[in-house]
Order: C-alpha cells, then sequence, then structure tokens
C-alpha cells in the first residue's frame, strides 16, 4: 500500500552509527546519525543515488518493535551506546514511501485522501480495542491510539518531496501538501519524530514554512550528518580491497562530494561516494556510469539548457576542471523558480550533478561518472562546439604524445574558436580552453592546476595515473603574450620537474603562448628524462 504501521519506540538520546549488511552482497550500507542531537523533527535532501530510502528502512528496522532487529545491530557501533537498550525496539513505526501514494492518485488531493484512509485503516486494524471518537479523522485517531498506548510514534516519510516534482507548476497544490503535514506532525504529543528524506530542501513562501519546526540537513548544509550521506573514503578503501577492485580508480569515478561538518574545534571535511554507483561497481567489478538508473542525463539537460546569463559559460568552464562561485541564498528550494543561474546551479547540486564547497563558496562537477552525464547531455544539444571539441580531445593528446607542436597549437586553436565564451583576457581564461582542449587526457592522467614545483607553479601538469606509467608526464606553461621559447625556460628556471618526485620517465616540458597581435597560439615541446 505504500506504508505500514508497526509496533516500535523511539528516543533521541542515542547515537546511530550504524551499517548493515544488504542481501548477499556483503556491501555496507549506512544510515543518517539521526539520534545524536535533541530533535524531534529531521528532514534530510540528498540525490536520490545517495541511499536515501536504505536509511528510512534502516531507522525503521532499528525502532519498530513488532520484531526483535538485535541481531542486526549487536556488532555495531550503535550497540556501545548507553541509550542502546532504552531505543531499540521501542516505539510505534510509520514508514511511508509519498512516491508511491503519489504514482497511485491522479491529483494531489485524491492522494492526501488515500494516504489518510489507509493509515487510519492500519491503525483501526493494530488496535481493535481503542475507541475512535471520529474514525475518519486521521489526526484525531492518532491521538486516541497514544491516549491508549502512551506510545508515541515515529514517523519516517520516504520522498516527501515528490509532489514538488511532479506537480512543479502547481503552487497551490504545493501549499496544500505543506499545510497538510504541518498539521498532522507540528507540536503532536503522538509524535516522537519526523524524519523525512527527499532531493530538496523544504519549500519557503515568502520568508516562513509551513514546516519550519524541521531541521534540515542537505547537501549544501549537511551538518553533523555530513560523513553519514554516503560511503566515506576509508570505507571504499577497504571494499576494494575485499573485492579487488582499483582504489585509484574508484576516487576518479566516485568521489568528489566534500561535505564539511562544522565542529567547535575545527571544521571537519568528509570525502563522500555515492553508495548507488560503489555497490554496482564493486559487485560487477567494472567501473562505470551507474547512477543513470535512476536519473537520466535529460534531467540535467533541461537545466543547463536554460537562458540564464553566464550559466552556459559556468557549465564550460566546470567541465574544463574549474569551480564557479555561487550565491545558493536566493534558491526557492522548488524545480521551477529561477531568478538568476545561481538558483539553477544549486538545484543541481541538490540533484547532484554538482559539488558545493562551503569555505570559498564555489560549486564543481565531482567526478567521471557524473562529467559523463554532462557529456552525454551536451552531445545532444546545440552546443556543437563544446560536443566537437570534447569528442576530438583524444586527437590533441596524441599530437601531444607524437611531439607535433603545430598540430597541438592548431588544436588549442580550434578549441578557442569553437567557444566564444571563453574570451582571453589572461592565463586563466587560456587555461581553461587548454583543460578543456585535453579533456580526454583525464582517461590517463591526474590533471593539477597550478602544482606547486620547485620555485613557483607549473600551470598544469599530467601526472600518469598508476596503471598508465607508459605514458609520459606532462608540465604545462602557460604565456599571454610573450613567446613559447620563455615558457619553457621558465620551467627549466624554476625547476618544476621535482615536483614529480615519485615518477621516473619521459617527462615533455610544453610551452603555449597566445600572440594577442596574431591572434594565434604556439606551442614549443621539449623532452627530458627523469
Amino acid at each position: 500500500m505504500g506504508s505500514y504501521l508497526n509496533p516500535g519506540n523511539f528516543s533521541f538520546r542515542g547515537s546511530l552509527r550504524s551499517k548493515i549488511y544488504v542481501d548477499k552482497s556483503e556491501l555496507i550500507v549506512k544510515t543518517n546519525d539521526a539520534l545524536c542531537t535533541e530533535q524531534k523533527y529531521i528532514c534530510v535532501s540528498r540525490p536520490r543515488r545517495f541511499g536515501k530510502s536504505m536509511a528510512a528502512n534502516m531507522l525503521a528496522a532499528y525502532y519498530d518493535r513488532s520484531e526483535n532487529t538485535e541481531e542486526l545491530f549487536h556488532n555495531l557501533a550503535i550497540s556501545k551506546d548507553k541509550s542502546y537498550k532504552e531505543n531499540l525496539n521501542q516505539y510505534d513505526v510509520i514508514k511511508i514511501n509519498m512516491q508511491e501514494f503519489l504514482s497511485m492518485s491522479e491529483t494531489m488531493e485524491e492522494m492526501l485522501e488515500m494516504l489518510k484512509n489507509y493509515l487510519v485503516a492500519d491503525l483501526e486494524e493494530t488496535y481493535p480495542k481503542v475507541r475512535f471518537r471520529d474514525g475518519k479523522n486521521l489526526i484525531q485517531v492518532m491521538k486516541d491510539v497514544f491516549s491508549y498506548t502512551k506510545c508515541p510514534f515515529v514517523i519516517l516519510i520516504d520522498e516527501w518531496d515528490c509532489l514538488f516534482r511532479e506537480y512543479k507548476q502547481n503552487k497551490e497544490a504545493q501549499r496544500k501538501y505543506l499545510d497538510f503535514l504541518r498539521a498532522w506532525l507540528k507540536d503532536k504529543d503522538y509524535v516522537a519524530m519526523a524524519y523525512m528524506t527527499g532531493i530538496l530542501p523544504i519549500k519557503k513562501y515568502g520568508s516562513h514554512s509551513a514546516l519550519n519546526m524541521f531541521t534540515e540537513y542537505s547537501m549544501t548544509d549537511p551538518g553533523e550528518l555530513a560523513e553519514y550521506f554516503g560511503f566515506t573514503e576509508s570505507e571504499v578503501f577497504g571494499l576494494c580491497d575485499k573485492y579487488e577492485m582499483s582504489f585509484e580508480k574508484a576516487k576518479i569515478w566516485y568521489d568528489g562530494y566534500q561535505l564539511v561538518e562544522h565542529k567547535k574545534e575545527k571544521e571537519e571535511c568528509h570525502s563522500m561516494y555515492s553508495p548507488k554507483s560503489v555497490v554496482e561497481a564493486m559487485l560487477r567489478h567494472k567501473f562505470g556510469t551507474y547512477w543513470n538508473q535512476t536519473e537520466t542525463y535529460e534531467a540535467l539537460k533541461i537545466y543547463i539548457q536554460m537562458d540564464m546569463d553566464g550559466l552556459k559559460e559556468s557549465v564550460v568552464r566546470m567541465l574544463a576542471g574549474e569551480s564557479v562561485s555561487i550565491n545558493i541564498g536566493t534558491f526557492s528550494n522548488d524545480m521551477t523558480t529561477f531568478a538568476t543561474k545561481d538558483d539553477i546551479l544549486t538545484l543541481l547540486v541538490h540533484l547532484g550533478y554538482l559539488t558545493y564547497n562551503v569555505t570559498d563558496q564555489t560549486v564543481r562537477i565531482p567526478n567521471k561518472e557524473v562529467s559523463q552525464e554532462y557529456v552525454n547531455a551536451i552531445s545532444t544539444m546545440s552546443w556543437h562546439g563544446v560536443a566537437d571539441l570534447l569528442d576530438s580531445s583524444h586527437k590533441l593528446l596524441e599530437a601531444l604524445w607524437d611531439l607535433d607542436e603545430e598540430a597541438v597549437a592548431a588544436g588549442i586553436e580550434k578549441a578557442h574558436e569553437e567557444i566564444p565564451i571563453l574570451q582571453y583576457n589572461d592565463e586563466n581564461s587560456l587555461s581553461c580552453t587548454i583543460n578543456l582542449a585535453f579533456y580526454f587526457a583525464r582517461e590517463y592522467y591526474s590533471i593539477i592546476r597550478e602544482l606547486p614545483a620547485g620555485k613557483g607553479f607549473a600551470d598544469i601538469c599530467m601526472i600518469p595515473r598508476q596503471e598508465h606509467l607508459d605514458k609520459p608526464a606532462v608540465i604545462i606553461e602557460l604565456k599571454w603574450d610573450k613567446n613559447t621559447i620563455g615558457a619553457l625556460k621558465q620551467i627549466k628556471e624554476k625547476n618544476y620537474g621535482n615536483a614529480l618526485k615519485a615518477y621516473q620517465g619521459k617527462v615533455l616540458l610544453v610551452g603555449i603562448n597566445y600572440n594577442k597581435k596574431s591572434k594565434k597560439h604556439e606551442c614549443a615541446i621539449e623532452v627530458m628524462e627523469k
């Protein structure tokens, strides 16, 4: 039916730092540390592939008193908490997947009516001895049950925001839905805790929200739940070791979400991996894009092709590996109200297509898996210059390996011509063009911008990955309206080669200059052995 009612119980003093094995895969799935504070209302918003439903299922298993689930938790960290026994299998649990109710109904009103009827029927069946004063009123029925049992409910709502994604333009339906949730949950003695999970933060109308009693945790502000949004780096390392998979490749494919937890002593940054993708990669013994099984690039395409001032340039710069400044404060927490490009970029953070750096307030594309979705989307759009450039980037890399200076200069020239939005005015713009032109190089290299080396910085350094040590390392020095000879001389004088201390083999020294007068790119390449 999309919901169930189970005898269970709940307290807020425990610390749920639990992990559980799923089916026969023996892959760790984590939950939120939702019990570490005295919070009664919690809303967690994060991308679909970050295991929202599993977190809700875990909470239900922990508090549900209809079944003894101690076997699932007794070897986990929570079992060492002093409140473990007090909370395990104690309170009644109502768990609802709101998406299922929405799918079975034609309107929002029909969805809410169905939800209320099903819950009332479950309560009447579970508590036949309770005298219900108004059997058609969900709130009164739950008050009567609580009066009889003296045991409040844990209410878990999965996909709480589905209505905002399905009824994007229907503001009145959205308002009525929020009003229902507020009337049902807020300041009710029968609620021990209300926990909601979805993709979007709670929608606000004007300066107020219908659900202002909730504490929110999101991809832009994960709080103390930061390390529980997905798999941590140490967990992925352990899984790669167990399943004999390359951790370096796992990091390239699925790392990149840097979530910051603010503590009294310091800020702690957690490197987060998507559980969905990691699990699929381990089981299939193959790295690839697995998140498009739950979301397609069409969703991304809709937003990045919107005609917002500077949006296309921001996307192109992020494809080149750059970070883009953003103001997340104007986002309206829905999928239709966009005043600026920042609102669209903020939505892409919540959808998982970008990662947000709270320290410098920038966004970027997190990893190879997500980057591939951008490439897929752009290939079907009218951004032909960008798509053609990405498609031909492998030829440019081969020209570099062949020491073909003219071909490299011509390839970068083409990149500049096909992406006119990247107007040259300094070495930074030149660097963006070159990074995009060498997009395919990421298959073989770790590309580092301004790598500290010797007496200065190399503008771009390409370090071969462990499985591609047969390829030469590359150090690129960029010049703006100067000359390539000076660029190569600077590489040697500043001893940039020492940056590759762990590398032995061929190194390509590449000097690239943009001649402002001729509006042409120039390239010089030298080879050294290290």
